[in-house]
């Protein structure tokens, strides 16, 4: 396992081409500390495992390391499925002025449709994220001031990562002076 920077992981998720819409995360708060934990997988792709945290309300720093090769039947129940979770995706940067126009083109006509025609939340999302070429989306359990039971099951299922990738996010919050507060 090679702990590499959390833009990284998400710069080889957006990079290679997927089924965008086959993704599932959980994420929530860490165990212990600031910041939060996040899993993210897909059939094809694998498993990978983020800490962050907020260096200041502009900066967001931390780790991550892919943890899996593949959700096979013991990771597939510990990510979320369907309808009945929130929703998570990656953005990727339009290339150039003319790709964000393009985009924007496609954006529209997606909103356009969608409010002319009874469709559901699932497909109107799926169809968004398809309009902005999103490389990555789909369901997530996600709890703002708490950890979902899964994210504590994904954390017992991959103890060497959680550990290896706790010490070296608590590294980092250590040279940011993070735990230090103002007098």
């Amino acid at each position: 396992m090679r702990v590499r920077d959390w833009k990284d992981i998400l710069a080889e998720v957006s990079a290679e081409s997927t089924e965008p819409a086959g993704w599932r995360a959980v994420a929530g708060q860490r165990r212990d500390g600031v910041g939060e934990d996040l899993y993210f997988g897909h059939p094809a792709r694998g498993v990978y495992h983020l800490k962050t945290y907020a260096k200041n309300p502009y900066e967001l720093k931390g780790v991550g390391a892919q943890v899996a090769r593949k959700v096979d039947g013991d990771i597939d129940p510990l990510l979320p499925a369907g309808d009945d979770h929130g929703r998570f995706a990656v953005q990727r940067a339009p290339e150039d002025e003319d790709h964000a126009k393009t985009m924007g083109t496609r954006l529209r006509e997606t909103l356009r449709v969608h409010s002319e025609a009874p469709t559901s939340p699932e497909d109107f999302f799926e169809d968004l994220m398809e309009a902005i070429e999103s490389p990555a989306f789909g369901p997530m359990e996600y709890e703002f001031t708490g950890r979902p039971d899964r994210l504590d099951d994904l954390s017992s299922t991959f103890e060497e990562s959680e550990e290896l990738l706790e010490a070296e996010l608590e590294d980092l919050i250590d040279d940011d002076d993070i735990g230090r507060g103002f007098a």
